[in-house]
């Protein structure tokens, strides 16, 4: 991430956390109507200033946009402890409920280390879109890039994960937590980047919505069996020993 990125991400945290302490202070409770405090705005979900239009914009206080900022924050502050991070996320176009997280490293004795290594892949491009109901309900999480065959993953890049479905999520889990099974799990269905593409369906996000719909009534038909449940919930601390 580049400094002028990392100075935008930090100005955006720095605001998003001292209007959520204005809300809870109830600072300057005096005023009324749009033009009150900045407490009292914010509490109705209007900014306390103007953009350069004229017109206020709102900030979203919502359960989802505090949990979001503060993973977000919190897998940045992780990723630059590391020189070699198993994955990182960024924003898209600033939207924080639009990720794109790239998976740097897998197990390196699978056969998809060795074809990241081979066909020079530095890594798998992940798009991940977080609903209005987060954390209650999952993420919808697809492989953009590269074409996986096998590991789990479906038509379009969609994933064939329990954990990613309404009746396997729970609001405990964390980003990171997904993005590790995702990793364990594509060396435990024996992923492999496509060396050829078998059919001519798009590989893109609707491609990727209907499959996952698809595979999720099958499963709620028949149960889900793999991967198995001991790794399903695993910790992210023990699914990264799998990686050193």
């Amino acid at each position: 991430m580049s400094s002028r990125s990392k100075e935008k991400v930090a100005a955006v945290i720095r605001k998003f956390f001292k209007s959520s302490e204005k809300i809870e202070t109830g600072e300057g409770a005096g005023g009324s109507g749009a033009s009150g405090s900045p407490a009292r705005r914010l509490r109705r979900g209007i900014s306390p200033s103007p953009n350069s239009n004229g017109v206020t914009k709102p900030i979203d206080t919502t359960i989802r946009a505090r949990r979001l900022m503060k993973e977000y924050k919190e897998i940045q502050r992780l990723q630059s402890l590391r020189p070699d991070p198993i994955f990182t996320v960024e924003l898209i176009n600033d939207n924080l409920y639009e990720w794109h997280a790239r998976l740097h490293i897998v197990d390196s004795e699978s056969k998809l280390a060795a074809d990241m290594l081979e066909l020079n892949v530095p890594h798998i491009l992940l798009h991940l879109i977080f609903p209005e109901n987060f954390p209650f309900s999952p993420p919808f999480m697809r492989v953009v890039e590269p074409r996986i065959e096998k590991g789990f993953v479906m038509e379009g890049g969609a994933i064939c994960m329990e954990l990613l479905t309404p009746r396997g999520w729970a609001s405990a889990y964390t980003v990171e937590a997904v993005l590790m099974q995702f990793a364990a799990s594509l060396v435990k269905g024996q992923g492999r980047i496509a060396r050829k593409v078998k059919n001519s369906k798009d590989f893109n996000r609707r491609s990727a919505e209907e499959a996952f719909r698809s595979l999720v009534k099958t499963h709620e038909k028949y149960g889900w069996v793999t991967p198995a449940l001991s790794d399903e919930h695993a910790e992210p601390s023990e699914l990264i020993k799998w990686f050193n």
